[in-house]
């Protein structure tokens, strides 16, 4: 956790009301981290539904391999989650630790193995001694209480310099629930499924095939949308728990992805995940500006999102937004080298309502004095449309600023 917050953090956090079926609880296991929280148990009650999405990484942690094999259960009991070491590319090591983890937890609550789920986060490579933290899990489960969430969002923590909270209360029939949501991520952001790490609960009754069709739907705008630096985690995870407590408030139970009762479910939560997505791009390691990428006019959506993350990967375009440069030369460059269909000559561009090209060259219009005054604010906006098709795409993504390769130079000191 840094000890400067980034300037693009929200003033003020919201307050995570208790989830009837969630308890939490966090310790300092001294993993990597002094004087800090870095070990975080969540316990559902149960019942319990789980939906999941894991990194595409071809080099997952072993905690994503743990999950990956117990997603398919759709039950859930038990959540345990460390900062500080990712427990990817520790081998026999990395397997033994989640083993002795997930036997750790299921004694401490009673619950099968194939109940629990694991997540680290942290340095790649090195081992993750189990010894550190899992003679703490016993206690954790039995101190653990429901108001808790602010804990949790700062246990998970590695380069954040400001914990990622959102909530919710939506109708589902004639009864209120709640969703609860906490994010980690500040660097390694270029997701494939998710975030670094996030995590979702409420107290709806949603059955687990319903929970995934959700949250894989949700995450692909949300989560699949943002960009740090364009590298991909080995541990990015996504959970997303569902108690099921609401219904005995009267609450329907939801068993099909098409049921109406659903629908503002489906809204609310899909702007809790664009609220934790956009969060971890404003925590950019080093980040100074936020990033708006709408392309418009690509021959697919599936083109207009690969040009999107083209410009939003860009060190040049991200290093010109934060020299607060209007080169608009580089976003051309980004679109041409994506490898999608485009078409110098309809090319448009924007920053923010101001075009500076049009038709394959400068604007008529241009004004640089008007475009470097607009280049000064912390939220930048660039528009492309390519005029070729219906199309399009939004992906946000930060500027690239010196103190970026300061944090990662020196990250494992």
């Amino acid at each position: 956790m840094s000890s400067t917050v980034s300037p693009l953090a929200p003033r003020k956090h919201p307050v995570l009301p208790p989830i009837e079926g969630v308890r939490i609880a966090t310790a300092e296991a001294g993993i990597k981290y002094k004087g800090r929280t870095d070990l975080l148990v969540m316990t559902f009650e149960p019942g319990t539904t789980v939906a999941g999405v894991l990194t595409r990484s071809k080099c997952p942690s072993a905690p994503v391999d743990f999950c990956r094999q117990n997603l398919p259960t759709g039950r859930a009991r038990v959540l345990v989650v460390n900062s500080g070491n990712a427990n990817a590319f520790t081998g026999k090591k990395g397997r033994q630790t989640t083993a002795m983890t997930a036997a750790a937890a299921a004694a401490a609550t009673g619950c099968d193995q194939d109940e629990i789920y694991l997540a680290s986060t942290g340095v790649i490579g090195e081992p993750l001694d189990a010894g550190r933290f899992a003679h703490l899990l016993e206690r954790l489960a039995a101190d653990a209480v429901a108001d808790r969430w602010a804990d949790a969002g700062k246990a998970i923590m590695t380069t954040d310099t400001y914990p990622k909270y959102a909530t919710a209360t939506v109708r589902l029939g004639d009864v209120d629930v709640t969703i609860n949501g906490i994010a980690k991520g500040a660097g390694m952001i270029a997701p494939d499924m998710a975030t670094m790490l996030s995590f979702v609960a409420t107290d709806a009754p949603i059955e687990a095939a319903v929970l995934q069709k959700l949250l894989k739907r949700g995450a692909d705008s949300t989560f699949n949308a943002v960009t740090v630096d364009s590298d991909t985690s080995t541990s990015d995870t996504l959970l997303f728990f569902a108690t099921g407590k609401a219904a005995e408030r009267g609450a329907p139970r939801i068993v099909s992805e098409g049921d109406p009762k659903l629908v503002p479910f489906k809204r609310a939560l899909n702007r809790l995940l664009k609220n934790l997505a956009l969060q971890v791009v404003r925590d950019g390691e080093g980040a100074r500006k936020e990033i708006e990428i709408s392309v418009s006019g690509a021959k697919s959506a599936r083109s207009a999102k690969r040009i999107a993350l083209s410009i939003a990967n860009s060190p040049l375009v991200k290093t010109a937004v934060a020299g607060e440069d209007a080169n608009w030369g580089r976003v051309v460059m980004a679109v041409g080298k994506a490898g999608e269909p485009a078409d110098r000559d309809s090319l448009a561009i924007w920053f923010g309502d101001i075009r500076v090209a049009h038709q394959g060259e400068r604007d008529p219009s241009y004004s640089e004095a008007e475009v470097s005054g607009y280049m000064k604010n912390d939220r930048i906006r660039i528009g492309v449309d390519l005029g070729m098709g219906r199309g399009k795409a939004t992906v946000w993504t930060c500027d690239l600023t010196k103190e970026y390769v300061a944090i990662n130079g020196d990250y494992r000191s």
